[in-house]
């Protein structure tokens, strides 16, 4: 069943959250294929439908005093679907991992093959105090979907990365108005658009798979400074593998971590 995301609860509850659309040109690069912020972008939107659909969205979490708040994720892209390709983009919960509530995502082409897999870890947050509570007492109200994994444990999905001290500057970005959404704080789509801008276009454009992890350590409030940290890392697996770290010029403070991998 294709869900309608203009009217989520109208949908019905349902255990696998889906919409079909084709592929459009604000999605696409210079390869006339999708980029890997529009698949962030699609996965946050599928990923809040869904939510609303099993009354655990923005509205119902407010009168909890609680919000979601998005700390890790991890996507492998094994094949970029072109312009105008019809895309069937699917999300569902897998319960909860201690602090996390897990959410997995797939992107499927029109044979039903999965050509895009993902697993997101979610924090509930306290939002008048800004700490995390766990989350079990939600997971339990929703469906597990035992044995629906778009990711298999050996993919390491949703791990902590590790800092690392060869990171030189390769950008910085202010956090403007267009940066920031409901919660006042950066986006998490922006992030991936800030790492994909510091680097050569190129590399991105001609990549035909993608590994990409990245930790949510710290909001960004509208104004700060980010410095764009990189460095080229060691990976047998493919030639061009680079790790980001955004610090706030203010502090250093890290603000996120992220791996890049491009085949």
């Amino acid at each position: 069943m294709t869900c309608n995301p203009a009217n989520p609860k109208g949908s019905g509850i349902v255990n696998i959250w889906q919409e079909t659309y084709p592929v459009r040109f604000g999605s696409i690069d210079r390869s006339d294929r999708l980029t890997l912020n529009a698949v962030f972008q699609f996965f946050q939107e599928a990923a809040i439908c869904h939510a609303e659909n099993l009354n655990v969205g923005r509205e119902d979490m407010a009168r909890t005093g609680q919000i979601w708040i998005l700390s890790r994720m991890s996507v492998i892209v094994d094949r970029r679907p072109n312009y105008c390709e019809t895309i069937t983009v699917r999300s569902w919960p897998r319960g909860g991992e201690k602090l996390f509530a897990i959410r997995d995502y797939d992107i499927r082409d029109k044979s039903d093959t999965p050509i895009v897999s993902a697993r997101s870890g979610w924090i509930i947050l306290d939002a008048e105090k800004r700490r995390p509570l766990r989350p079990q007492s939600i997971m339990e109200t929703l469906p597990l979907n035992e044995g629906v994994e778009a990711l298999s444990p050996e993919a390491g999905a949703i791990a902590g990365l590790e800092e690392r001290s060869n990171l030189q500057k390769a950008a910085e970005r202010v956090a403007r108005y267009t940066d920031l959404d409901y919660n006042g704080h950066v986006n998490n789509v922006r992030y991936i658009q800030w790492i994909e801008d510091s680097l050569e276009p190129r590399l991105l454009e001609a990549a035909n798979k993608t590994r990409f992890d990245i930790n949510y350590l710290n909001e960004i409030l509208g104004g700060e400074v980010i410095e764009i940290m990189s460095a080229k890392i060691e990976d047998a697996s493919c030639a061009n593998a680079f790790a980001f770290e955004g610090r706030k010029a203010e502090n250093g403070q890290a603000a996120f971590r992220a791996e890049l991998k491009l085949y």
